[in-house]
């Protein structure tokens, strides 16, 4: 497997990390609009720097041309977001004088690793 050194000219995303999933999809314009093609995975983030990153790729994969769109994926397994805290304490309050009804409460819960 080959390495590709990517190089910007404005800084990264500050959420790229080593181990992150690089893709990349070519641009180009149809009708004054900009287009984009079907995206291509490159590889594994192997070094991130402020504007630029190196990232495995496959031998056949197909290397990406000046100005296509760049962008990444996190593993879900470690990077999970969603509500921190044990937990919660909500009041609901109608100061109206009219009648009202509730129709849906929520809430969002999962197991954190412990």
């Amino acid at each position: 497997m080959a390495t590709i050194n990517l190089a910007f000219d404005y800084p990264i995303n500050d959420s790229v990390q080593v181990g992150d999933t690089i893709y990349y999809c070519a641009t180009g314009t149809v009708g004054g609009f900009n287009t984009a093609n079907s995206m291509v995975e490159m590889g594994t983030a192997t070094i991130v720097n402020e504007y630029s990153l190196t990232t495995n790729i496959g031998n056949s994969t197909p290397r990406p041309a000046n100005g296509s769109y760049i962008m990444f994926s996190k593993d879900p397994r470690a990077n999970q977001a969603g509500l921190k805290g044990y937990y919660a304490e909500v009041e609901m309050q109608n100061n109206s004088t009219e009648a009202a009804e509730l129709f849906t409460v929520s809430s969002e819960v999962f197991e954190s690793s412990k």
